[in-house]
């Protein structure tokens, strides 16, 4: 296996590699899973593979998790289909930078995602590295940051164009989930900044020490937050992926965020994603 490194902070290609192969070969899937922590996102091209070696692969990771909106193939749970037309109202969560499911009390751990159908050009998906974008954060704000918690929220993003019963039926399901602004790799011990588009408000902030007087708490809060979620923003801890068909991105969930730029309409574009289940966050 060859591996290409593809920015300074986060990506690398895999080239030589079948991912058929890693179903049944265990160094084969310790080297994938090694430098899948090592770079946090990992590409690989022409992987003619099917949707049950993909899904196969996937649990290779940990069980799969279907999605409570997005559409799954009914012969293989956990395989979520993500397929845009041009007929279609294009997705509004997706051209966000987000990382999946942070409204689940245990987000995804990873997933891994196929391009089944692409445009000739445009619909390319950009990745940040969160633990660059915490280590990039000045002193002061670490600081602040340290101890705070934030609710994520499904029923305000997938919910929120929804009829208000399906909507708080929505809510009453997944109810807000509360992380750390600071989460801990439970793998690797390194510290990401873990707020992003499903992310509401600080669920601790209000307190004597930081509020003196309204002003503070709003729209001090509010502030805070969104210069921590542009943080994502930031191209020197970026990297960009150009689909191809049988392209494949596999990404640890837990230190990145992605964003699906919404560049291609009319065309079509296909992609089928099977998400690992993760584990909760300290």
């Amino acid at each position: 296996m060859k591996v290409e490194q593809l920015t300074s902070n986060i990506g690398a290609e895999l080239i030589g590699v079948n991912l058929a192969d890693a179903v049944h070969d265990d160094g084969l899937f310790a080297e994938i899973r090694a430098q899948l922590l090592t770079h946090r996102v990992v590409f690989l091209r022409n992987q003619d593979i099917t949707r049950a070696e993909h899904v196969a692969f996937a649990r290779r990771f940990g069980e799969l998790e279907d999605h409570p909106v997005a559409g799954s193939d009914p012969d293989h749970p956990g395989l979520v289909r993500i397929y845009k037309r041009p007929d279609q109202p294009m997705d509004r969560y997706e051209n966000a930078w987000h990382t999946d499911a942070t409204w689940r009390e245990a987000p995804p751990m990873g997933c891994v995602l196929r391009c089944v159908e692409c445009p000739p050009v445009g619909g390319d998906t950009m990745w940040a590295n969160m633990v660059a974008a915490y280590e990039g954060l000045p002193d002061d704000v670490k600081v602040k940051i340290a101890e705070l918690r934030a609710r994520h929220s499904i029923e305000a993003s997938f919910g929120a164009a929804m009829p208000i019963e399906k909507r708080l039926g929505l809510k009453a399901l997944y109810p807000d989930a509360e992380h750390p602004v600071v989460r801990t790799h439970p793998e690797t011990g390194e510290k990401v900044l873990f707020v992003n588009a499903f992310t509401t408000h600080f669920s601790n902030y209000h307190t004597p020490e930081r509020v003196r007087f309204g002003q503070d708490a709003n729209p001090g809060a509010g502030e805070l937050l969104r210069y921590l979620i542009s943080q994502a923003y930031i191209p020197e801890y970026q990297v960009r992926w150009r689909w191809q068909p049988n392209s494949i991105a596999i990404w640890d969930n837990r230190s990145t965020q992605h964003y699906a730029v919404m560049d291609y309409p009319p065309c079509h574009r296909k992609m089928e994603r099977a998400g690992i289940i993760g584990d909760k966050t300290y």
